[in-house]
């Protein structure tokens, strides 16, 4: 394949999955131009590794893999402090007003329990609450599937003592 067609797949390919840096943008840095410069650094390791990548699994694994290894890097280079503040949420309001405080108080409350994880851990659950499977959380994170469940169970038990349930 040329260089010209292999960076016009890339292209499709990360504007199609293009969610998933921005999530990830979101959840370790604090204000837009971090959450900018982060995402382009993303794109820039990602068009780096493409060689790496085994067109045998979805990019959007691969892909997760490549950015989140960047975002913890850049976590811990920058002390990790440029997390995500809880006004930046980004909450949906609801459209019965009781019921979206409600929500909104607990989703914050969430998020504050993510903030103060370490970037591992901010990453196991940002995979999680994405949905994603325990065998793929663990293919982009290089743990087992059984290191991925005991942590996520433990997680769980941690965040919800957080909360006070």
């Amino acid at each position: 394949m040329t260089t010209a067609a292999q960076r016009e797949q890339f292209e499709q390919l990360l504007e199609r999955h293009r969610g998933i840096v921005l999530k990830i943008a979101h959840a370790y840095c604090r204000d837009t131009e971090d959450r900018r410069d982060l995402a382009q650094e993303i794109a820039a390791q990602l068009w780096k590794a493409l060689p790496a990548w085994d067109r045998g699994r979805p990019f959007s694994t691969w892909m997760y893999r490549v950015a989140l290894n960047v975002a913890i890097s850049h976590a811990r280079s920058a002390g990790d402090r440029q997390h995500l503040p809880l006004d930046e949420a980004g909450v949906e309001p609801s459209h019965d007003a009781d019921a979206a405080r409600e929500s909104d108080d607990g989703i914050r409350a969430l998020y504050a329990c993510i903030e103060r994880l370490d970037p591992l851990n901010r990453a196991l659950m940002l995979l999680y609450l994405d949905e994603r499977s325990q065998r793929e959380i663990g293919e982009i994170l290089g743990l087992s599937e059984t290191n991925v469940a005991t942590k996520i169970g433990r997680l769980k038990t941690r965040i919800r003592n957080e909360l006070g349930e």
